[in-house]
C-alpha cells in the first residue's frame, strides 16, 4: 500500500466522521451558520447583506445534504 492509498484511506474515514458529526448536530451547525452570518452582515457593507444571506443559505443546504448522505 502506497502514501497515496493511506493518505486517501485516512481522508475517507474522517469524511465518514464528520458526516456522523454533522447529522447527529445539524441544527448546531446551522445555529452556528446563522450566527456567522449575522456577524458577517454587522461587517460588510449594507448592499452586500444579501449576498452573505444567500451565502449562509448554500451552507444549510450543503449541511442538509452531508446529513441526508448519512
Amino acid at each position: 500500500m502506497g502514501f497515496f492509498d493511506k493518505a486517501k484511506g485516512l481522508i475517507s474515514k474522517n469524511t465518514d466522521k464528520a458526516k456522523g458529526l454533522i447529522n447527529k448536530n445539524t441544527d448546531k451547525v446551522e445555529d452556528g451558520i446563522d450566527k456567522a452570518a449575522d456577524v458577517a452582515e454587522d461587517k460588510v457593507p449594507e448592499e452586500h447583506a444579501d449576498k452573505v444571506e444567500m451565502a449562509a443559505d448554500k451552507a444549510k443546504e450543503a449541511v442538509e445534504g452531508l446529513a441526508d448522505d448519512e
